[in-house]
C-alpha cells in the first residue's frame, strides 16, 4: 500500500489521504466498541443515554460512506461531508462540524504536515462554536479546544507528527477528567462527558494504529460490542422537550443566525453546523410537523430524523420488560397504546416535490391530507433504510434481552428487509435475539398484530413462543378499506388513468383488502361508499361465523363521521367498543385518498 511506503516510520513529517482513512477507520472502532459505555455516562444534556449510539451512528454513515483516496484534502471533505449527512445527536453534530470545519479550512495539501494540521484544527473551533445556540464549556467543545492549543503548542518545535498525535492522550485525558467539575449535571453524578469521552476515544484509537500500524486488522470483521449489565436506577429528571430532531436544510434563504432564533422558540439543544447552501440543524422539541411547516418556506428539506427522547429514557431506566418491540408508522395504533407498551416507533420517510417528511412525527395526518388537497404534487413514499434501523437497534441492545420487529407487508416496501439486515448486524454485533417479521398487512391490521405481541410480552411469555404467536396470528388479522374517491389512487398510479377514469364516471368505490401473501386485493366494488361499507360487514358476519373477534379498530382518512358509523356496525358484530379509532396513517391514506374508511380485526385462533 501506499500508505506504508511514505509512512513507515514514527517520525514522518506528514500524513496523505490513506493515513486519513485509517487512522478514521481506527478511532471510529474505539467508539464503535464502547457505545454501551458512553450511553451509560450521558446523563448532559438530556438524561437519554443515547450518546454512544449517536457517535456509532454518525461514525458508522462515515465509514459506510467513503473510500481511501491518497489526497489528504479529498479525504478530509469526503470524511467532513459524510460525517455532516449521517450525524445524530447533539454530540454527533458536534463532531460532525468539527470534521466539516477540518474539510474546509484544507486547502491544495494533498499531504500535510504537523503544523498545518495544527492550524487547521484551531480554525475549525469557531465552526464549532458558531454552529451551537448556547456552547457549554465541559463538553467536547472544551476537549477539541484543549487538544488544539496543545497541538499549536508544539507545531513550530517538533516536526514528528505522530510522537505528537501520541503525546496529546494526556492533555485530553486531563481535559476529559475536567469536565465533572465544569458541569453541574456530571458534579452530581461524578461522570465525565459523554461527548467528551467519545471524542478521547477516538483519538486513542488513532494512537492505537499509530503504534501498531495494524492495518488488516482495520479491514477485518468488526469485534462485536461488549454489552454491560444495564441498570435499574431510574432517573426523575424531567424531559422537557420529548423529540431530538434533526434535518438537512439546503440553500437557506435565511442567515444561520435568524435560523437559531426560529429553533429557539421551539425548543433547546440548538445546533446549526455546515454552510448556507446545506446546513444541518439539531433542536428538542416537543412539536416537530410544526416546527417543519415553518421550516418548508426557508429552504429545502432534504433529510430528517427525529428521536424520541421519552421512549430513549425508558429504554434506559424505565424498561416495563426485557424484549423490545419495534415496529413503523404505518402501524396504526393511538399513541396512548404505543406508550403504554413502550413500543418504536420508525418513521416511513414521505416526499412532497423535493421536501422529505417523516410519517406521523414532522407531518401529521391532518397536515397531510390538507396538504394532498392543495399540492400540485403527488407524495411519494421511500422505504426506511438499513442505517435507520442499525441505529434503533443498536441503542435497544444496549439495554434489552432482546428485541421484536414487525412491519408492513413486504409486498408494499423494502422496509421490512431493510430492518432485518440490521437485525442479522446488531444481533451478531451485540451477540442478542433481533427477530424481524413481516405481518403481511398494513394500517389497523398491523396494528392489531403489534398490539397482541405487546400484550404477550406484559404477560413475560418468552420470546420464541411469542415469535410463534405473532406467526400464527398473520393470517388472523383482516383489513377492508372502503375507498369513497378513485382520484387519489389514479393519481398515485395504483390504477391506471384510462380505468380509473371509466371507474369514476361509472361512480364506482372499490373495496381494497390484503390476501395471504401480503398483496393488496380488489375485495369489491359498488356504487357508493355506503354500499361498500355494507358489502365489507356482510363479508366481517359471513367468514367470522363460528369464529370469535379478539380485537377490531376503525380508521378513517379525515372522515370522522364515517368512521363513527363503521364503529357503530362493529358493535352490533362484536358486542363492544373498537380497541381504536385513529386517522389512518398518511403513507396508507395517500392512496386510499381522503375520505376512505377501513375495518381491522383479528380473530381468535
Amino acid at each position: 500500500m501506499d500508505y506504508i511506503e511514505e509512512n513507515n516510520n514514527i517520525t514522518a513529517p506528514h500524513i496523505n489521504g490513506k493515513f486519513l482513512y485509517y487512522a478514521f477507520i481506527a478511532g471510529g472502532r474505539q467508539i464503535l466498541q464502547n457505545q454501551v459505555e458512553l450511553n451509560r455516562i450521558n446523563v448532559f444534556p438530556v438524561n437519554d443515554k443515547d450518546t454512544g449510539s449517536n457517535l456509532a451512528s454518525t461514525i458508522r454513515s462515515v465509514i459506510d460512506s467513503i473510500k481511501p483516496h491518497k489526497s489528504y484534502e479529498t479525504m478530509v471533505n469526503n470524511i467532513g461531508h459524510a460525517s455532516l449527512m449521517g450525524a445524530r445527536g447533539n454530540s454527533g453534530v458536534i463532531f460532525a462540524q468539527f470534521l466539516h470545519g477540518l474539510g474546509r479550512e484544507t486547502r491544495d495539501k494533498s499531504i500535510i504536515t504537523l503544523p498545518e494540521f495544527a492550524e487547521t484544527v484551531k480554525r475549525s473551533i469557531p465552526y464549532i462554536y458558531e454552529a451551537i445556540a448556547k456552547p457549554m464549556e465541559g463538553t467536547m467543545l472544551t476537549v477539541i479546544k484543549e487538544w488544539s492549543e496543545f497541538l499549536n503548542s508544539k507545531k513550530e518545535s517538533v516536526h514528528n507528527f505522530e510522537s505528537i498525535i501520541i503525546d496529546s492522550l494526556t492533555v485530553l485525558e486531563k481535559s476529559l477528567a475536567g469536565t465533572t467539575a465544569k458541569l453541574k449535571e456530571l458534579n452530581k453524578t461524578g461522570f465525565v462527558d459523554a461527548g467528551a469521552k467519545g471524542f478521547v476515544l477516538f483519538i486513542k484509537g488513532i494512537i492505537d494504529f499509530i503504534k501498531d500500524r495494524n492495518i488488516r486488522s482495520l479491514v477485518s470483521e468488526q469485534e462485536p460490542a461488549i454489552s454491560l449489565i444495564h441498570t435499574e436506577e431510574i432517573s426523575d429528571e424531567e424531559i422537557d422537550f420529548r423529540y431530538c430532531t434533526e434535518a438537512v436544510i439546503k440553500n437557506l434563504t435565511i442567515s444561520k443566525k435568524e435560523f437559531q432564533n426560529i429553533l429557539e422558540k421551539r425548543g433547546d439543544s440548538i445546533v446549526v453546523a455546515g454552510s448556507d447552501s446545506i446546513c444541518r440543524m439539531h433542536v428538542h422539541t416537543n412539536t416537530p410537523a410544526e416546527l417543519f411547516h415553518e421550516l418548508k418556506d426557508y429552504g429545502l428539506i432534504s433529510y430528517q430524523k427525529v428521536d424520541d427522547m421519552v421512549r430513549q429514557q425508558e429504554t434506559a431506566f424505565k424498561r416495563k420488560w426485557n424484549i423490545a418491540l419495534v415496529t413503523d408508522s404505518t402501524c396504526d395504533l393511538p399513541m396512548d397504546l404505543i406508550d403504554r407498551y413502550q413500543v418504536n416507533v420508525v418513521p416511513i420517510n414521505l416526499n412532497f416535490g423535493d421536501n422529505h417528511y417523516l410519517d406521523k412525527v414532522t407531518i401529521q395526518p391532518e397536515q397531510f391530507y390538507e396538504r394532498l388537497e392543495t399540492s400540485e404534487e403527488f407524495p411519494r413514499t421511500s422505504q426506511i433504510n438499513e442505517q435507520a434501523f442499525t441505529n434503533l437497534y443498536s441503542h435497544l441492545a444496549s439495554h434489552y434481552d432482546a428485541i421484536l420487529a414487525i412491519h408492513l407487508t413486504g409486498k408494499f416496501s423494502g422496509t421490512y428487509m431493510n430492518s432485518k439486515k440490521a437485525g442479522q448486524r446488531i444481533e451478531k454485533e451485540f451477540g442478542k435475539p433481533v427477530h424481524v417479521i413481516d405481518s403481511k398487512n398494513i394500517s389497523g391490521g398491523l396494528g392489531l398484530i403489534v398490539l397482541k405481541a405487546a400484550q404477550e410480552i406484559e404477560k413475560g411469555m418468552p420470546l420464541d413462543q411469542i415469535v410463534h404467536s405473532v406467526e400464527n396470528d398473520l393470517d388472523q388479522s383482516k383489513i377492508f378499506v372502503s375507498v369513497r374517491n378513485l382520484k387519489y389512487m389514479i393519481r398515485g398510479g395504483r390504477v391506471s388513468k384510462p380505468k380509473g377514469l371509466l371507474a369514476k364516471a361509472l361512480g364506482l368505490n372499490p373495496v381494497i383488502s390484503m390476501d395471504k401473501d401480503g398483496k393488496s386485493i380488489l375485495f369489491g366494488k359498488t356504487f357508493s361508499q355506503a354500499a361498500s361499507i355494507g358489502k365489507v360487514f356482510r363479508h366481517i358476519r359471513n367468514i367470522g361465523e363460528g369464529k370469535a373477534i379478539w380485537n377490531y379498530a376503525i380508521l378513517h382518512a379525515d372522515n370522522n363521521e364515517g368512521a363513527k358509523e363503521a364503529e357503530s356496525e362493529m358493535k352490533k358484530i362484536t358486542g363492544r367498543q373498537a380497541v381504536s379509532v385513529v386517522n389512518i396513517s398518511p403513507v396508507i391514506g395517500m392512496h386510499a385518498g381522503k375520505g376512505a374508511v377501513a375495518v381491522s380485526l383479528m380473530f381468535k385462533n
